[in-house]
């Protein structure tokens, strides 16, 4: 066989193979969103994938962000943006569509007024973010502001249905802060002696210049704008973490950044001072500074010490919340207790503050109804969750609701439903309403649910019709359901159900966008692993294949998943009736080009008691491939000699380790990955250990120290401007040098403007035409590579 050697090189941009191309450049199936009063419903259109000239525009990596400097806005790999909606009346059945809006809409952050009869949403252009209120009594649209700050923060709140809270850009008008051309000196980092591990990040302050262009992009005025554009300055600036007006609208919570500033950490660890703004009398006053959190121990259940998290009480008029670590925050201190709350009325005081909750895990989140609250606790390292209910007139702990391995998602009670203001939707009778997947042995059936917190019978009220995935979009509490209905061949569209009755309306004529998969067949597969673990994945095949036809090319696509015990492994995940979605991580495009693909392919790494899941992580992705192949050849679908393997981020990390310890495969796909666990030594994925903890896990799962191995051939690609915490583009360059010094076959493709999520057309396109020749000369025309 002869070798060939390719310098680095720049090509042009290629398109894949017209029914990738086709399938990419298909019509996006609408978002919909529905008031909290269930009257309106907006159908949002989402564009395709930018251009590479508009993933082109500025980014400025800062303190972890990345942020726009031109519109002053946060850069994503997924937008958001909606470039046209309309609008439903829906007990009227009428539509329309805004007047006033502009030609080039850039929809984004829609929020509804207290009433519903409005939302503002942010129009983000390629040269500013503007601020919008739409009244859909008048059915028309206005812009109020244009120069918001989007960057950091929590960007703009109603007040009430005429005034919005809104962070000003504070520096429009002064000069963007200049790095001096002459160095001053070097650039100095020590540590004496304190212990302080981090996990990897991009884009983090490098120096002094880093400190004030972070100062002038993220600062913002806070003011109040009402509908005619109006506003009123509230004196309060700074780079503002979070802020809230108390349910009684007489104060403000302001969160702000202050310094001391780490060059080790982002901004979420940074300092935050935490101030209370009495709006009638126009005080300011700080009652706590957060400290830097750059020490943190190693564990996601690791917290600040001291006072944090603080909101407000929304079951009364004027009192502050915040939790308090029992064990400083370190969960390797043994106690009995690990949060407690506390809550303190205005004038508050937090050295005088009542202690309302003890828990025995992380306080995680709080949700207030009438009369009493729901408290979430989490524990991470066993993967408990419990659900407490409390009194919120005398503080007292009612009962616990449930208590729950967060892993098994068959006992998962869902998300609460709340109303305009943030509280739980329920009624007099201590009844609240949650929604969930419905995750079951039959694959995931959502489902709306009735909870009584005083006696904690649930009943669920509405669950997805078999052979069909209906996910809900509101309840209407007079008994009506707003479902996404959809199944593996029909496209989804939303219908109203009524719950007693069980007749039902269609209320949208969305069209398919994928006509060409219509024939396609899907099924969902379950399978055995050796060990009788039961495994899962997702077949597609193409159009018109039937059983005694020769066995297909497969490409199978995966990502790991860690898990404590046996039986949450082996939950079915996902559903078999789900209209395909072809986000740019889907393999199932290669099913109109002739594969067999295999979709979400289990790939469970179990360690149960005393071990961890990494202890044991190459022999079983490899246990779990070899299922998988096995029952696909036995099934008479797949040619052992013609599979593929690839994935995404974990699963490009997942992909290596395959070819560099398995002869399973003819070729893999890599993207984004990580393959030298050295370069992450404090922690990846759910590895809490660090490198010098366990050395031998590290070592072992890092695809680079088996580089020699790797004689199948590898495509591997990464984003040039990959932001994602261990991934760095050095990742990938490094492993493509280790294999090709060994004589392996592999192509390595950087993708100039992509972050670790691939965003432009021209970049996905080209992802595609790469994923394509690799599979088509490796996979289906495969030769012996060896």
């Amino acid at each position: 066989m002869s070798t060939v050697a390719v310098a680095q090189e720049q090509i042009p941009y290629k398109l894949p193979p017209k029914s990738i191309v086709d399938l990419v450049d298909a019509p996006q199936i609408p978002d919909i969103r529905i008031s909290s009063d269930g009257t309106w419903m907006l159908m949002l259109e989402a564009p395709g994938f930018e251009t590479i000239e508009q993933a082109s525009q500025p980014v400025l990596g800062i303190a972890g962000l990345r942020i726009n400097p031109i519109t002053y806005t946060t850069v994503g790999e997924n937008s958001g943006k909606y470039t046209s909606l309309r609008i439903r009346d829906i007990k009227a059945g009428k539509e329309f569509t805004l007047q006033g809006l502009p030609n080039d809409l850039q929809l984004t952050d829609i929020k509804w007024s207290p009433s519903n009869k409005s939302f503002a949403f942010l129009n983000k252009t390629m040269q500013r973010t503007e601020l919008w209120i739409a009244d859909l009594s008048t059915q028309k649209a206005q812009k109020v502001l244009d120069q918001v700050n989007d960057s950091f923060g929590n960007t703009f709140q109603w007040k009430n249905d005429d005034i919005l809270l809104v962070q000003r850009i504070a520096f429009a008008n002064q000069k963007v802060p200049q790095a001096n051309p002459v160095p001053i000196g070097p650039i100095v980092q020590e540590n004496l002696g304190g212990i302080t591990p981090s996990r990897t990040y991009q884009n983090l302050l490098a120096n002094a210049h880093d400190e004030n262009l972070m100062g002038y992009y993220l600062s913002s005025d806070l003011i109040e704008i009402d509908r005619k554009g109006q506003t009123k300055e509230l004196g309060v600036s700074g780079i503002l973490n979070d802020v809230s007006y108390s349910p009684d609208g007489r104060y403000l919570l302001i969160e702000k950044i202050v310094r001391p500033y780490s060059y080790l950490v982002p901004i979420q660890l940074f300092p935050v001072e935490v101030s209370i703004v009495d709006l009638e009398h126009k005080t300011n006053r700080t009652i706590h500074t957060i400290p830097l959190g750059d020490n943190l121990p190693i564990s996601f259940d690791a917290v600040i010490s001291g006072p944090r998290n603080f909101s407000w009480h929304k079951d009364k008029e004027a009192t502050l919340l915040w939790t308090v670590a029992k064990d400083g925050g370190d969960p390797n201190q043994h106690t009995e207790i690990r949060d407690e709350l506390f809550a303190a009325p205005a004038p508050f005081e937090i050295t005088q503050a009542n202690k309302l909750y003890t828990s025995k895990y992380r306080i995680h989140k709080i949700l207030w109804g009438s009369g009493f609250g729901i408290i979430e606790e989490n524990w991470r390292k066993d993967r408990t969750s419990q659900l407490s209910v409390i009194d919120s007139k005398n503080n007292k702990i009612l009962r616990i609701l449930s208590n729950r391995k967060s892993e098994d998602t068959y006992t998962d009670p869902g998300t609460f439903l709340l109303n305009s203001k943030g509280k739980l939707r329920g009624d007099s009778k201590g009844n609240v309403y949650t929604k969930g997947t419905g995750a079951s042995k039959e694959g995931d059936r959502p489902f709306v649910m009735r909870w009584n917190v005083h006696t904690t019978k649930q009943d669920t009220l509405y669950k997805s019709k078999r052979n069909y995935y209906e996910d809900p979009l509101f309840y209407d509490e007079n008994g009506i359901v707003y479902v996404f209905r959809e199944s593996s061949t029909v496209s989804p569209n939303v219908f109203a159900v009524a719950l007693k009755s069980k007749a039902e309306r269609r209320l949208t004529q969305f069209a398919d966008p994928y006509p060409s998969l219509k024939n396609v067949e899907k099924k969902l597969l379950s399978y055995p692993r050796k060990d009788g673990l039961t495994l899962s994945a997702t077949l597609y095949l193409p159009e018109g294949f039937k059983k005694g036809d020769a066995p297909l090319p497969v490409l199978i696509w995966a990502y790991p998943r860690e898990f404590k015990t046996k039986a949450a492994a082996a939950q079915v995940k996902g559903s078999p009736h789900r209209y395909p979605r072809l986000a740019f991580r889907s393999p199932v495009f290669w099913v109109t080009r002739g594969y067999a693909v295999l979709d979400q392919a289990d790939m469970p790494i179990v360690g149960e008691g005393s071990s961890e899941p990494n202890d044991t992580f190459i022999q079983q992705i490899e246990d779990n491939a070899k299922a998988l192949i096995d029952h696909v050849v036995e099934l008479g679908v797949a040619d052992r000699q013609r599979i593929g393997v690839g994935g995404h981020s974990y699963g490009a990390f997942m992909t290596a380790n395959l070819l560099a310890h398995t002869d399973l495969f003819a070729a893999g796909i890599a993207r984004s990955g990580a393959y030298n666990r050295t370069l992450t030594p404090f922690g990846f994925q759910a590895e809490a250990r660090t490198y010098w903890q366990a050395k031998d896990v590290y070592d072992k799962m890092s695809p680079f120290t088996y580089a020699p191995n790797i004689k199948r051939p590898l495509l591997m690609t990464h984003g040039m401007d990959d932001e994602n915490s261990g991934t760095f583009p050095i990742q990938s360059e490094r492993l493509y040098a280790a294999i090709k010094g060994h004589g392996g076959i592999v192509r390595l493709v950087l993708l100039p403007k992509e972050f670790h999520g691939y965003r432009s057309r021209e970049g996905v396109l080209h992802t595609f035409w790469e994923q394509d020749q690799w599979l088509e000369n490796y996979v289906k025309n495969r030769k012996d590579t060896q």
